[in-house]
C-alpha cells in the first residue's frame, strides 16, 4: 500500500511534507494509450483543486490534467516533455507531471486511497 492518493478524474498526489508530487494514474495512461505530448504548467503558477493545470495527448485523445490540491507549482518534470512515453512506462514514478507546494496539506486526506480508487475504477468499468 502506498501513500498515493487519487482524484475521481484519475490524477494522483503523493505528499512529501507540504509538497505534493502529482501525475496521472496507471488507469488513466492505459485508457489514453501511447502518450505523445505533454504540456506542463509554469513554475510559480497558482492552482486550485479540480482546475486544469496540464495537458496530456495520446493518439486517441487530448485530456486535461487537474490539480489534486490547492497550491503553487514548484517543479515540473521536463523529462516527460522530452520523452512522453515515460508517462506510460512509469505513471507513478518517472512519469510524474508537477509538484505543488500546498498551504492546505489536509486536502490530500480528502482524496481516495488505493482501495477506494480501485473500487471507483471497477464502478466505472461496470457502469
Amino acid at each position: 500500500m502506498t501513500d498515493i492518493r487519487y482524484t475521481k478524474d484519475h490524477e494522483w498526489a503523493r505528499m512529501e511534507g507540504d509538497t505534493a508530487v502529482c501525475g496521472i494514474s496507471d488507469y488513466a495512461q492505459k485508457s489514453l494509450g501511447d502518450i505523445v505530448y505533454v504540456e506542463l504548467p509554469t513554475i510559480g503558477k497558482k492552482v486550485k483543486q479540480g482546475e486544469p493545470v496540464a495537458v496530456v495527448e495520446s493518439a486517441k485523445a487530448a485530456s486535461e490534467v487537474y490539480a489534486p490540491i490547492d497550491g503553487e507549482v514548484t517543479a515540473v518534470n521536463d523529462a516527460i516533455v522530452a520523452d512522453p512515453a515515460k508517462v506510460n512506462s512509469s505513471p507513478l514514478g518517472e512519469g510524474w507531471f508537477f509538484k505543488i507546494k500546498t498551504s492546505k496539506p489536509s486536502q490530500a486526506s480528502g482524496l481516495m486511497d488505493e482501495s477506494v480508487y480501485q473500487t471507483h475504477i471497477k464502478e466505472l468499468l461496470a457502469g
